[in-house]
């Protein structure tokens, strides 16, 4: 009863899946008197914290939503027509409901087992055919970070298949046209500098004579402009074309639905954000860019692919195509990261295409072509002194005034936020919501600001009719003729009904946390608490663009001061920056910040990146993007770093080496009791340590990485701290810094001071001065909930139940890598290879899981063969025992084949999984019963999670690649 009492009182006990009583039992499994006894037996004394975290006591849900709710009052909602790539939209209330605030959907983890994440896969199908449609290009990704990183992105790209083609060498430069968006530019710096690219940045109109002379592979072009003129860039196109220059043009996507694809006039990689398709502003994000292309570079291609294969029985089946997870495989040699990818926003944006289709969206794109044609004709006709520049636009006026501060004060005044170009200029964006009443307020803002005639505006106000004007303010050979969207999965859901049953249908074949533990190895799949994901769903929270002056937005500044605040004292660092979003882009914003640190000690050489085969599988790709060359270090046979290979190689490239990549506890799942002997070789050498932070969970509140000597180190928000996967997107990855490197962290043109304050520092990571910011108030909710105590609570029993598991499967399978105390931290790896000798593979075991409703643990990461096994805090002794009962009864299985009871090659290991169609059949072929096939275990009756699909056949997708609805 006590028990009872305490859990309704402290969150941390929701959070936390076992009971006390259940902790006793696992500890007294694992013959440890006490929680405190079982971590001084598992975490080496010498790194651990030795007191408790200053952070604030942990507060009640009741008490946390009370507060949430009052610094989201602190956000100043004005009427926003800043533009550059974040406009006011309306999310369709079936998609916020069915999705965004639906579990089914934002708890899933990346689609890597196809057979139960058929409905994200369709969804993301409809999104690739949505973009690829929309942009007139071949193929799609399936989404990416954000605009910028996607600009980026495709500059590398382009820049990586014509180095291997050998048609350009590193004298070539990369021109970038001063009318795309300036944080793109300042990203695309940031990615030139770190490569070593030459950066030509002038207006596209000197390409071709100014520059001439000039060796230039690529180029970048903006359509509409960022100031929003829509440029007639054939001249630009041919000179490229005959000199073999790539082009990459950035486009609004929903402006392709009355305008020209840049596929149709030229382009070769077109890219964007797909936030005006009803995904909130969200002060930044999570937005999801688009990236499409040609069929030549589909294996060039970054991100996420989905393609359409089929299964054994030959029925239609999705999946993740190609390069699906080559930065694991290939190692040193990876190019492309895929976790690059915002899976729930483009979901959500897919579905937006879907419940408007064409016609939906060409008439939303009329309406506000239609009101901005009314605002210029009304302002230019009635308002003295004041042009409008723009020969040629979509949604977006560019004004001259002589009045621009007068204007500023009373558009301040009146809630209003333009953006201020220069001391002339200014721009006014319209979007989806712009109605007469918009237009209205804009007119009486010019009228007072420019000391109008009030009788004039009053006779003026109401005016409507617009036909004596051309149809559309832009050429009529860019009006778009080629139809759109002609699959009928976009013409069949327009009303709320039928979507939210489209919706329903797809949710029910996909696994997530609604259904079972995802046990999987570096990916901390746990609790996303619904009191944490409130503020995703609030007006004050959404309706915040991320270039507001700092004073409209001091919700989301007391949220984000707080929260580095909170992170600093987690980790034991002074610096911290919140704008990378994702943990690939923390680490590569963590190797950019010791890049810079190198080069300020004009150390320009050092360039290596030493990664020991036990870190995370992203970081060589991170290492090459950032310009570095990766070189492995290998592990001993007990899975700890080697220290005399580190040694050997640290003093071979002395002067060369810039960094050494690790994760703590590795991803081996030990605790390196070396680990600061290692740091200070480094050290020693002159090069910096970087620290991945996905497994940041087994050091919360016992360990701190700043402690241990590390220099950088960057935080998995969406794994550590709560932020849901959302089905393989959105994350979080903000980097902490020793002091010596604070001077270096990444900057922005727009940091919020004002409209357009500029920064010439060069490091830019992300689209917005914060990242995501919308789902940093996850990450703050989880640690204002927890507190001190909740966190270290929740490090601790991760921890344990990670050792239970080890403890319940150790004679059923080989823990293949332990600590000096026979313990693991809060992953464990079990060795499958030995089954080879029955035919069975590791991934037979991965889609038999299926079967019993699980999804598979990391399956042959970091150890090929082998899978790695992840519990997390949140799941209960239960759940904890009918996983290990269901990887006992799999060994079974396998010892029936070991024994010859079932023949290695028609089993049920090699024919999972079954599905509903398989089990219903007349006639039964297989050599085992349909309950042993669909109920292995009796708890599964009710438990069951029935496949759409059986085992999807991969070769026969990447030999017959489609990418789009057919």
């Amino acid at each position: 009863m006590k028990e009872d009492y305490v859990r309704r009182k402290k969150f941390y006990y929701r959070h936390i899946g076992p009971s006390c009583r259940e902790i006793d039992n696992m500890l007294k499994k694992l013959q440890c008197s006490s929680i405190k006894y079982f971590v001084n037996k598992t975490v080496p004394k010498e790194i651990r914290l030795k007191r408790k975290l200053n952070l604030p006591n942990s507060i009640s849900e009741y008490k946390y939503l009370n507060h949430i709710n009052r610094i989201g009052k602190k956000n100043k909602i004005y009427r926003s027509y800043i533009g550059l790539g974040y406009k006011n939209t309306i999310t369709p209330s079936v998609i916020q409901r069915n999705i965004l605030e639906n579990p089914s959907w934002y708890t899933p983890y990346t689609p890597y087992q196809s057979e139960i994440s058929q409905g994200r896969l369709e969804a993301l199908i409809n999104f690739q055919t949505m973009v690829s449609d929309l942009t007139g290009m071949k193929i799609s990704n399936a989404s990416m970070l954000d605009e910028s990183t996607a600009a980026a992105d495709a500059m590398f790209m382009i820049f990586q298949e014509k180095i291997r083609k050998k048609q350009i060498d590193n004298s070539y430069s990369f021109f970038i046209s001063d009318e795309i968006f300036p944080q793109t530019f300042a990203v695309l710096k940031t990615r030139c500098f770190g490569l070593g690219i030459h950066i030509i940045h002038d207006t596209h109109k000197n390409l071709k004579n100014k520059y001439n002379n000039k060796k230039i592979f690529g180029l970048i072009i903006s359509y509409p402009s960022s100031l929003g003129e829509i440029y007639d860039y054939r001249e630009t196109v041919e000179y490229a074309k005959r000199h073999n220059i790539s082009i990459i043009v950035s486009t609004d996507l929903l402006s392709l639905s009355l305008l020209k694809p840049p596929g149709e006039w030229g382009a070769d990689v077109v890219i964007g954000s797909s936030q005006s398709f009803g995904i909130p502003m969200g002060y930044g994000g999570p937005h999801a860019a688009f990236f499409s292309t040609h069929e030549q570079y589909k294996r060039f291609l970054p991100g996420r692919i989905i393609g359409i294969s089929v299964d054994k029985t030959n029925k239609k089946a999705f999946r993740m195509a190609l390069q699906t997870r080559e930065q694991h495989i290939k190692r040193e040699r990876a190019t492309s990261n895929i976790c690059t990818s915002q899976v729930l926003p483009a979901v959500m944006a897919s579905m937006y295409a879907l419940y408007h289709g064409k016609k939906g969206l060409i008439e939303i794109a009329k309406s506000i072509h239609e009101y901005a044609k009314k605002l210029e004709f009304l302002l230019i006709n009635n308002i003295s002194h004041i042009f409008q520049v723009n020969a040629f636009y979509f949604d977006t006026l560019r004004i001259k005034t002589d009045y621009i501060n007068t204007l500023k004060k009373v558009a301040e005044r009146k809630k209003t936020n333009f953006r201020y170009v220069d001391k002339n200029h200014l721009t006014i964006t319209l979007d989806e919501t712009t109605c007469q009443k918009d237009i209205n307020h804009i007119l009486s803002i010019f009228h007072e600001s420019h000391n109008q005639d009030k009788k004039t505006y009053k006779k003026i106000k109401c005016y409507t009719s617009i036909h004596d004007h051309d149809k559309y303010r832009f050429p009529s050979f860019l009006k778009r003729t080629s139809n759109f969207l002609e699959h009928k999965v976009f013409h069949n859901f327009y009303s709320e009904n039928e979507l939210m049953r489209y919706i329903k249908r797809l949710e029910k074949k996909d696994i997530s946390l609604i259904h079972s533990m995802i046990p999987l190895g570096s990916c901390t799949m746990k609790l996303n608490a619904s009191s944490e994901l409130f503020s995703l769903s609030q007006h004050e929270w959404q309706n915040v663009h991320p270039f507001v002056p700092k004073k409209q937005a001091m919700g989301y500044h007391i949220v984000i001061r707080n929260l580095q605040k909170y992170l600093k004292e987690i980790t034991g660092f002074s610096g911290i920056s919140l704008q990378p979003n994702s943990g690939a882009q923390g680490e590569y914003a963590g190797l950019m910040v010791i890049k810079h640190y190198h080069h300020s000690l004009q150390e320009y050489q050092r360039n290596i990146a030493l990664i020991p085969s036990s870190s995370h599988g992203t970081n060589p790709a991170s290492a090459n993007m950032a310009g570095m060359k990766v070189m492995l270090v290998s592990t001993t046979s007990d899975g700890a770093i080697n220290k005399n290979d580190l040694s050997k190689k640290v003093k071979e490239n002395k002067d060369l080496l810039s960094v050494l990549m690790i994760t703590y506890p590795s991803t081996y799942g030990i605790y390196e009791k070396d680990i600061q002997e290692i740091i200070d070789i480094i050290h020693e050498n002159g090069g910096q340590v970087y620290m991945d932070g996905a497994n940041m969970n087994a050091q919360v509140g016992l360990i701190q990485p700043a402690y241990l000597g590390v220099d950088v180190c960057h935080l998995n928000l969406h794994k550590t701290f709560a932020i849901p996967h959302g089905g393989g997107g959105p994350g979080m990855g903000p980097i902490c810094v020793a002091p010596h490197l604070k001077p270096f962290l990444p900057n922005h043109p727009f940091q919020g001071e004002e409209n357009c304050k500029k920064n010439e520092k060069t490091l830019t990571i992300s689209s917005s001065p914060y990242g995501s910011s919308l789902i940093l108030t996850i990450s703050y909710a989880y640690i204002r909930l927890l507190g001190p105590d909740g966190l270290k609570k929740s490090t601790e029993i991760s921890i344990l139940n990670a050792n239970y598991i080890k403890e319940k499967l150790k004679k059923f399978y080989n823990i293949l890598y332990v600590g000096e105390n026979n313990t693991v931290a809060h992953e464990l790896i079990i060795d499958c290879r030995v089954f080879k000798t029955t035919n069975v593979e590791v991934i037979d075991i991965a889609k038999r899981m299926i079967d019993y409703g699980y999804h598979a643990p990391t399956v042959s990461f970091p150890v090929e063969g082998c899978m790695m096994i992840e519990p997390t805090e949140s799941e209960s002794k239960d759940e904890l025992d009918r996983f290990i009962e269901t990887l006992i009864s799999i060994r079974q299985e396998i010892k029936e084949i070991e024994d010859g009871k079932f023949s290695k090659k028609n089993n049920v290991l090699k024919n999972a999984p079954h599905s509903i169609d398989i089990l219903t059949q007349d006639e039964w072929i297989y050599p085992y019963s349909r309950e042993k096939a669909a109920y292995p275990l009796p708890w599964i009756k009710d438990r069951k999670f029935w496949t759409s699909i059986n085992r999807v056949d991969d070769g026969y997708g990447d030999r017959n690649l489609v990418c789009t609805c057919t």
